[in-house]
């Protein structure tokens, strides 16, 4: 039997003791985790997702994460401009190895959903936020500050004496 699973934007095809690098997921090594997003079951009956199987999974052990070999970037503007611009990407994946494909029953499984390392903290701010507005709530409303005393009246600067003129000079001599 085997199964065409989707995660990370990706699809697998998949047999019970496959080793699979699938993009960074939220789990730690020796985790058992579950696919959920099955497109396709194959073998004697094969079963064809609208667009995935109601009920399928597939159950995987993480064995470590690890990271894609190093992808360079090269950029160089000819001719007047001379620039170069070199980097580099490594892609951090998860290696797990398929234990089981699951035809029905996913949901009473009791294994942990495989999510993406950015779906889950998307889930726990989402989870977080309605924690904190209660928090919020339930501090007391800090006392009306009172008005700052207003500040003296600037005493007036006396005025400056004109500078003499060059005429009134000429004329004293």
């Amino acid at each position: 039997m085997f199964a065409v699973l989707k995660t990370g934007g990706k699809q697998y095809k998949v047999q019970a003791g496959d080793v699979l690098r699938v993009e960074l997921i939220a789990a730690a090594a020796g985790d058992k985790v579950q696919f959920n997003e099955i497109l396709m079951l194959g073998g004697d009956k094969p079963k064809l997702g609208e667009p995935l199987v109601k009920g399928a999974a597939v159950q995987a052990e993480v064995i470590d994460d690890i990271k894609a070999d190093k992808v360079i970037t090269f950029v160089k503007r000819r001719r007047k401009h001379s620039s170069k611009r070199t980097r580099g990407h490594r892609q951090k994946l998860t290696l797990v190895r398929v234990t089981d494909i699951l035809a029905s029953g996913a949901e009473k499984s009791g294994v942990k959903e495989a999510i993406g390392t950015h779906a889950a903290r998307v889930a726990a701010h989402n989870n977080a936020a309605p924690a904190e507005k209660a928090e919020k709530a339930e501090k007391k409303v800090a006392p009306a500050k009172k008005a700052a005393p207003k500040k003296a009246e600037a005493k007036a600067a006396p005025a400056k004496k004109a500078a003499p003129k060059k005429a009134a000079a000429k004329a004293k001599e």
